[in-house]
């Protein structure tokens, strides 16, 4: 079909520059204008002059049929040339070119006009599609600034070399990854992320190409090549992502090619057989021009395709790629969600939650563990720190003794401390205070006197809870999480998130062993799995939809996952399931709307109960009417 064909060649030059679609566009509204004007004047003038030849009532309706159609029949012929027939501009030219034989004129140029209506109703909702996907394509650096003879140049991205320094002045992309080496700054990653809370970086953090650097100007040590670098990366995938049709894509695709011949044969037989039989040659010629109009199924080939592009792009506006409409709907029939535990529904990191002294304040506790943890590298010892206020002079900080197994022991400003756990304090001792705590659980002590304990965690992620509350409301049936955690933790966690089922103590292999294990057993639906993108690519490539997230900078992920959240806030599981169903559902609702409305003016028109002006709304009208529908998919919630 020419609009489906059309639609395609848009999708495919996403990253482009847009103007000559908003071009394309004036010129059809100009035209149809004209057009439509002609055809009142021509239809005015034939019904008030009476007399007219009709040779001249012919001459004078071609001047709107051709203005209106010329384009139209020009395609037409080409593919005729080519043999190419039984495609929508043929049809159509074959449709009002058969009005024109029967004298119906005015119905000849209202086909081609309406049809050039329906034309320039499709290129605006692919322009709007392509729009929401064109503002990811703007992450694209134009230049990169390398320091040359005390002069700041603009340089092509790709051919910076690995470990050079570039600047990147505020107002600035960032065009390659890199770690900061100099200065501070806030960068925007909303381009990537959908998120608008500008991020804090400075020496030594990591920053990725795409962001957009607010305030301070950075000195950037080139990390990856551009060709690697994440913005390349995250185009590829968007600019892929068109060519990964759905089931119904490719349905309506084979529906297409056995429809059309179809209802052209039954056209025909329509046209010749009863008028053999009546001798009505002139009548039956009409029906079956109308039955023609009607039939051709560009509603269903322009408007389902589109709908998918515009749930895509949809779905890119708030940071979640897809990299396909197979996975878009797959992720729509979801039913069982498996979520790796740290990094997907925690934070991945220690953090201290809670303060139990005893005769002494919680800071003064928190203090003396933090300084007895000031040499080690343990992420429990970096936890206490963090949360310390003020920690002592290091000069006041001696005699550390690492206990394998158990904790430290180190003089704090004379006073000799114990940190670790409670096998530590049996040892010397003294007697902890029991916890039913699941957490990793530090007891201090100090000059043998104990002084209670401090409770450490994963920290579950904010949202994390309502995000599965909310993937039940969305018709997810079962929720699993995997953990590499002691049965008794992973189960707080789990009971604390509200998941259906917990499997603890799992290497990363024993992970694809239990989402294969959760395939065999699920009876409907898709089993998606969510990873924080770091060590699960096995698994992500297992499961039926893998969805990376929290992966900026990741290409193993992106390389792996079917879905890539860009950030790392889990809410944004819901918020793509919620926009997959919500396209899918206006897909369908396309295709039943299509189909019923063109079978029954189909039928409508071979009794000869309707005419060509309802057959051009059944074919036309219905189209628009499609397409109007398919950009609400760009309107995600």
């Amino acid at each position: 079909m020419h609009g489906h064909e059309h639609h395609h060649e848009k999708e495919h030059c996403c990253g482009c520059d847009h103007a000559h679609d908003h071009g394309g566009i004036r010129r059809d509204i100009l035209i149809i204008a004209i057009s439509a004007v002609l055809l009142a004047a021509v239809w005015i003038i034939t019904e008030k002059v009476s007399g007219m030849k009709s040779w001249l009532i012919l001459l004078l309706f071609l001047v709107p049929y051709l203005i209106a159609g010329f384009e139209t029949l020009k395609e037409a012929a080409e593919k005729l040339l080519r043999g190419r027939l039984l495609e929508e501009d043929f049809l159509m030219a074959i449709a009002s070119i058969g009005a024109i034989c029967v004298g119906e004129y005015p119905e000849a140029v209202a086909v081609m006009l309406f049809y050039r209506i329906g034309e320039c109703f499709e290129r605006y909702a692919v322009g709007r599609s392509r729009s929401s996907i064109a503002e990811l394509m703007d992450i694209r650096p134009d230049y990169a600034c390398i320091e040359q003879g005390g002069e700041l140049k603009h340089v092509d991205p790709a051919k910076v070399r690995l470990g050079t320094v570039i600047t990147v002045s505020p107002g600035e992309r960032i065009p390659l990854d890199g770690v900061v080496m100099d200065g501070s700054s806030t960068i925007d990653t909303s381009a990537l992320t959908g998120e608008s809370m500008p991020r804090e970086v400075g020496v030594g953090q990591s920053v990725i190409s795409g962001c957009v650097n607010l305030t301070g100007v950075l000195k950037v040590r080139v990390t990856s090549s551009f060709k690697e670098s994440t913005v390349s990366k995250v185009l590829e995938l968007v600019e892929h992502s068109a060519s990964r049709k759905s089931r119904q894509e490719a349905l309506i695709t084979r529906f297409a090619r056995i429809y059309t011949p179809v209802v052209v044969g039954l056209a025909v037989v329509l046209a010749v057989v009863p008028s053999i039989i009546t001798g009505e040659w002139m009548e039956w010629i009409r029906r079956a021009l109308t039955f023609l109009v009607v039939s051709c199924p560009c509603a269903l080939v322009v408007s389902v395709p589109l709908t998918f592009f515009g749930g895509l792009g949809g779905a890119s506006r708030h940071g979640i790629l897809i990299k396909g409409s197979n996975y878009l709907e797959a992720l729509a029939q979801a039913s069982t969600v498996v979520m790796d535990k740290t990094g997907t529904v925690t934070e991945g990191s220690f953090s201290v939650t809670g303060v139990e002294p005893i005769g002494i304040s919680s800071a003064d506790l928190i203090t003396l563990a933090a300084a007895a943890e000031s040499y080690s590298n343990h992420p429990i010892a970096y936890s206490l720190r963090r949360a310390c206020q003020q920690m002592p002079d290091s000069k006041l900080i001696t005699n550390v003794r690492e206990i394998p197994g158990r904790g430290v022991e180190a003089n704090v400003c004379g006073r000799r401390v114990l940190v670790g756990n409670a096998a530590l304090m049996t040892s010397n001792g003294i007697k902890p205070r029991s916890t039913d705590h699941h957490n990793s659980v530090v007891h201090v002590a100090a000059d043998g006197i104990y002084g209670g304990y401090i409770i450490i965690d994963d920290r579950v992620k904010e949202g994390a809870k309502e995000a599965v509350e909310e993937l039940y409301e969305l018709g997810i049936e079962k929720t699993v999480m995997l953990t590499g955690d002691t049965d008794a933790t992973g189960r707080a966690v789990g009971n604390a998130l509200g998941v259906n089922d917990v499997m603890t103590e799992l290497l990363p292999g024993d992970k694809v062993t239990a989402v294969e294990e959760l395939l065999r057993g699920k009876h409907t639906g898709t089993l998606v799995f969510v990873g924080d993108g770091v060590n699960d690519a096995p698994v992500l490539a297992r499961s039926d939809v893998g969805v990376a997230m929290g992966v900026l900078g990741s290409d193993a992920a992106i390389e792996a996952a079917d879905v890539v959240l860009m950030d790392d806030d889990i809410r944004k599981l819901p918020l793509a399931l919620r926009i997959c169903k919500r396209t899918v559902r206006i897909a369908k609702q396309n295709i039943w709307f299509s189909l019923a409305v063109k079978f029954v003016i189909m039928l409508l028109g071979a009794l000869g109960i309707v005419g060509m002006g309802v057959a051009v709304f059944g074919d036309v009208g219905v189209l628009i009417l499609a397409i109007l529908n398919a950009s609400r998919a760009l309107i995600s919630k």
